[in-house]
């Protein structure tokens, strides 16, 4: 499942691609894929504007100018992929995002009036194009579980130690992958942030300190921001715009760097389970308190 830098690696390249442009045609193969009232599709949808296209959480938000807006998730195998003047693929990386499409995989395809299109391929049919009121998106049940997005300017120290703490008796790992706590960060960027924080994942969260909390709340918008702008963790799952991979875990400090020795002392990277995930750890550097 794609974590919060990947869904933003494909909201930046919709975003400079299909704004402006007006739906004329949409077609789809999978109702639970394309979970909407064909009414409303009609009414709401077609002859619409593309307005903007926003993320919540590793969600995908494309408003319209009707005040509608598709809400879309790509779960485990989802892609996007924009053929125009330009192609743009963002998603798992299977030859649906460079081979002519529709193909097996596309589940809901839209086309623009100057006869560009994007395609929502899914092989595992997990994902979803979902049509809601704009004014309505914050209400949706998914959406309204989620925490606070990490790299907003309203996500303060102190906010985050209140969140994190309600979940005291677990370990910390599984409280920043709670997306109630706060949204998008998943397995890849707990373990890299931890790393940083010098925490280790199992850690119970009423035994880290507030001090530690606080160097951990900078260590998660790092990696983040810095995964961003590599475009993505490769991940086997997920690459970026064109269908080039992410770059983020070449760089990565502790993520999936087993048997290797830590960038930062030199001792050994171990892998765990913590929270049912594969878990990387320094021995040395990230102590169990």
């Amino acid at each position: 499942m794609p974590e919060l830098p990947e869904a933003e690696t494909v909201r930046i390249g919709l975003q400079s691609l299909i704004v402006g442009k007006t739906i004329k045609k949409i077609d789809y193969d999978f109702p639970r894929a394309f979970p909407n009232d064909e009414e409303l599709v009609k009414g709401f949808v077609l002859g619409s504007k593309i307005k903007q296209v926003r993320r919540r959480g590793k969600l995908i938000i494309i408003d319209l100018s009707s005040d509608y807006s598709f809400m879309v998730h790509l779960r485990m195998t989802g892609q996007l992929v924009f053929i125009g003047k330009n192609r743009f693929g963002a998603g798992h990386p299977n030859d649906s995002l460079v081979n002519n499409l529709p193909d097996k995989s596309t589940r809901v395809e839209v086309e623009f009036d100057d006869k560009s299109k994007l395609f929502f391929n899914d092989q595992r049919k997990f994902g979803y194009m979902k049509l809601t009121p704009s004014e309505l998106v914050n209400e949706d049940s998914f959406v309204k579980k989620l925490g606070p997005e990490p790299l907003e300017d309203e996500f303060t120290q102190d906010e985050f130690i209140i969140r994190v703490k309600k979940r005291s008796k677990t370990s910390i790992k599984a409280a920043i992958l709670d997306q109630t706590v706060l949204a998008g960060v998943g397995n890849i960027y707990a373990d890299e942030a931890l790393w940083g924080a010098r925490i280790h994942p199992a850690t119970l969260v009423k035994n880290v300190s507030n001090k530690k909390l606080k160097v951990l709340h900078g260590e998660i918008k790092y990696v983040l921001n810095l995964s961003i702008e590599k475009g993505g963790s490769t991940d086997r799952n997920y690459v970026n715009a064109e269908g080039k991979k992410g770059s983020y875990i070449e760089i990565a400090r502790v993520f999936r760097r087993e048997g290797l020795e830590c960038p930062r002392c030199g001792s050994e990277i171990m892998k765990i389970r913590v929270a049912g995930r594969g878990t990387h750890y320094c021995k040395s550097c990230q102590k169990k308190a």
